[in-house]
């Protein structure tokens, strides 16, 4: 009698090796996580102690925020590993750490996705799988501390393509079609960054941050000269 029940070759319980595994990553997981808690710490800390020591006005804070993504992503470099998995933790502590001294949000976390995406192209680094943590990481703070998740989600989506535009065009492609994806709840801030052909075309003073980088990253061809 056919009881209608599929047959296939994945087990219904764990046997020993599969137990192992299980613990074992389990163990690990939690271990990742435990890193990324005390790197958001590590930088919140660092930034917000660095600020009140130095004077909390706006250079000071774009100042120490490159500071901070540079050291960090030099860190990931000499030990060979962990830029992607520490860089939205890094992001998260800055603006978190410059939330604490009420500073401006909103240009840090432009500064911070730009530092990310011109730091990841220096080292070799994916910079879409890059700039996606970064963004992951200053939205998911804002939303902690209670800003305006949708202003910055346009803040750093913009920011970030305007860096890969000083990369090249094919750095902006890359970008744009992970953040599209990636910017969760806000994709229509996300596609309000990008370019509108039609608009641009009648209006070209109206032409998006993303219209002006590629211009910028694509070279122009001579005129040719007509013959005499």
């Amino acid at each position: 009698m056919n009881t209608g029940t599929v047959e296939t070759d994945f087990p219904e319980t764990i046997g020993k090796a599969g137990t192992a595994v299980k613990r074992g990553m389990i163990n690990t997981l939690k271990g990742l996580n435990e890193i990324e808690a005390e790197i958001v710490s590590l930088v919140r800390n660092t930034v917000s102690d660095t600020l009140r020591a130095g004077g909390e006005t706006a250079k000071e804070t774009l100042s120490i925020t490159g500071d901070v993504v540079k050291g960090a992503i030099t860190a990931t470099e000499e030990v060979g590993t962990g830029l992607v998995m520490s860089t939205k933790s890094v992001a998260k502590g800055i603006v978190m750490g410059v939330n604490d001294v009420g500073g401006d949000v909103m240009s840090v976390a432009s500064q911070t996705v730009k530092g990310a995406v011109k730091g990841a192209a220096a080292v070799g680094a994916d910079i879409a799988v890059v700039t996606r943590k970064t963004v992951d990481g200053i939205i998911e703070a804002t939303k902690e501390i209670g800003g305006n998740a949708e202003n910055v989600a346009k803040t750093v989506v913009e920011g970030a393509i305007e860096a890969a535009g000083s990369i090249g065009s094919t750095a902006v492609k890359e970008v744009k079609e992970m953040l599209v994806g990636a910017v969760d709840g806000f994709k229509e801030v996300a596609n309000a960054a990008l370019p509108k052909p039609y608009n641009s075309a009648r209006h070209p003073q109206a032409r998006s941050v993303v219209e002006r980088t590629e211009m910028r990253s694509t070279p122009r061809r001579g005129k040719r000269k007509k013959s005499e």
